[in-house]
């Protein structure tokens, strides 16, 4: 009789394997359809080489970091009339500091574009950082962002910043937020093409970073743990033509106990997030709009350094935290 049970669980085994396969199978199939089946799939494949032919000519002057420069978003005088006008009508959302954060293999120059557009936009302080293409570690990245939240926290005399972070860099600043107090210093998380739950791509490098940004590893268990002390927004923008995202639906960020925006476009790669008109027009308008718990842009006055991980600002409460069992706020892009 035992030996009955034991082929018998090997059976259901063995269709449970063949079932995951299946559906991987099934999915990558949806995902070629899409890619090579319409006019939209083809259009995003042709940005997404342009893009990368283009990121690779300026990648050499990303590796030089970017110094620190003083802000002047809080005069008028200096600016031109499209940045002045985000400065007259909300000097909070305008002075409210940027850091824009790479992804793996990267570095600064991924966010030329995308920088650009935000200054354009009437924001004064944009500020790209580089972190070691060596890195094994999220949560030893995680670290030496908070050193420089900081830094660009001093600079700017505001309390709070914004941070875009494409790919790891979502995934190295979500960790902040959320495991390190960074909740207290970041008012908005943005993520571009960020495996929230793990990517089946990562099984392709045996590095100790990869094994971290697979489903089910250990940074990604501590980062579905409860969280009722993160007020910051987190505005979330995934392709359901990411290839380096799979399955494209783990760039999704499911957690209840965080304030999430969802942005979902169907035809643009990877790489291209960080250009594609409709991502940055989504993520500019959503950051005009004045932080709630944003502070007047003070620059030169002192900060209040993040040294605890739990911060001392006003918890959302029942009411003001999202429903568990109401569909998050999305939208989706075609």
């Amino acid at each position: 009789m035992a030996l009955v049970h034991d082929g018998v669980d090997r059976l259901a085994r063995v269709a449970s394997a063949a079932h995951a396969v299946a559906a991987d199978v099934t999915r990558a199939g949806a995902y070629a359809a899409r890619t090579f089946g319409s006019p939209a799939g083809l259009r995003g494949i042709a940005v997404e080489g342009a893009w990368l032919a283009a990121h690779l000519a300026v990648y050499p002057a990303g590796l030089v970091h970017e110094h620190l420069q003083t802000p002047t978003a809080h005069r008028t005088d200096p600016l031109p009339p499209v940045r002045r006008s985000l400065v007259v009508t909300d000097v909070e959302a305008a002075g409210t500091p940027i850091l824009l954060l790479h992804g793996i293999m990267d570095n600064r120059s991924v966010f030329t574009v995308f920088r650009r557009t935000l200054r354009r936009r009437g924001f004064g302080v944009v500020h790209a950082v580089n972190y070691s293409i060596l890195t094994e570690d999220i949560r030893t990245a995680a670290h030496r962002l908070r050193r420089q939240v900081d830094e660009l926290r001093e600079l700017a005399g505001a309390d709070r910043i914004h941070i875009v972070g494409h790919s790891l860099g979502g995934m190295i600043a979500r960790y902040y937020v959320q495991r390190m107090g960074g909740s207290a210093a970041v008012d908005t998380l943005v993520t571009l093409g960020s495996p929230h739950q793990g990517t089946l791509a990562a099984h392709l490098l045996p590095t100790a970073l990869a094994r971290q940004l697979r489903p089910g590893s250990d940074v990604l268990a501590e980062l579905a743990q409860p969280a009722p002390s993160c007020d910051t927004r987190f505005l979330v923008v995934w392709s359901r033509m990411d290839q380096m995202v799979l399955p494209q639906r783990n760039g999704r960020l499911r957690h209840p106990d965080l304030d999430v925006e969802e942005l979902e476009i169907r035809d643009v790669g990877h790489l291209a997030l960080s250009i594609d008109p409709r991502t940055v027009h989504w993520v500019a308008t959503a950051l005009s709009r004045t932080p709630r718990n944003a502070r007047p842009f003070r620059p030169g006055q002192p900060y209040s350094r993040v040294t605890s991980t739990r911060h001392s600002s006003t918890r959302r409460t029942k009411s003001d935290a999202p429903s568990t069992t109401s569909p998050r706020r999305a939208r989706s892009c075609r």
